[in-house]
């Protein structure tokens, strides 16, 4: 059981939610993020933050420390999807996109990540997608923005490693959450028939594999982005 603390960006439900609850119950203290409609999860604090904006996230920041004292775990998980061609997209539908799942990672991170640096210790992980690998019609806002992650982790293992601080990526297949219940059961089959295990994913699994990168076993493991479908994007 860790006496860390974490703070979880999109904690109030699918990926983000099962990861802030997985983390509690191995003994992590807890603060989560929420946009609107403030949640109910066992053993994990909540705080209102919109990550597009970086006052907001100072903010959250700040009451998350009231709460936890020092942060000593990041993860980002805050996510949003807006599904169409690209010919068809408004330029407030693609920003939209960008500004939650790319600039969002970064505001947390730059407002967040002292504590780790002044404590030579600390665990960044970043929820992408193997859509950002992959790419995917109707979704390229969604996939240029989790591609973008992929540097994000790479550079800031570079400039955090002296420091043992890590920053890793995980990057999940069809997991069953709320962003994929749009999808029309062709797609959705197509997708299973590509997945090796030939099933859809759980957050929970995902949330298993956040919980070993932000532990002590985990210490030498900096800069990977790492998938987790089933056997969707192996090699990657």
């Amino acid at each position: 059981m860790s006496s860390r603390s974490a703070f979880v960006t999109g904690a109030n439900r699918g990926i983000g939610e099962a990861i802030a609850r997985d983390l509690a119950k191995r003994g992590y203290r807890v603060v989560g993020t929420y946009r609107s409609n403030r949640p109910e999860v066992d053993g994990v604090s909540f705080v209102h933050c919109d990550v597009r904006d970086p006052e907001s996230v100072a903010s959250a920041v700040r009451e998350a420390r009231e709460t936890l004292g020092e942060i000593d775990v990041i993860v980002s998980s805050a996510g949003v999807t807006q599904d169409g061609l690209l010919m068809s997209q408004a330029p407030d539908d693609v920003a939209g996109v960008l500004d939650t799942n790319l600039t969002g990672a970064f505001n947390l991170v730059r407002e967040a990540v002292t504590d780790m640096v002044a404590n030579k210790w600390g665990r960044i992980v970043f929820v992408s997608s193997v859509m950002g690998a992959w790419g995917s019609p109707g979704q390229t806002s969604y996939a240029a923005s989790k591609s973008g992650l992929t540097g994000l982790t790479r550079s800031l293992a570079w400039e955090l490693g002296r420091a043992r601080v890590t920053a890793n990526a995980v990057l999940p297949g069809l997991i069953e959450t709320e962003m994929i219940a749009g999808l029309s059961d062709r797609r959705r089959d197509q997708v299973v028939s590509q997945t090796p295990l030939r099933r859809t994913g759980t957050p929970e699994e995902v949330a298993a594999l956040v919980g070993f990168l932000v532990s002590d076993e985990a210490a030498f493991i900096t800069g990977a982005s790492i998938p987790i479908g089933g056997g969707i994007g192996m090699g990657l």
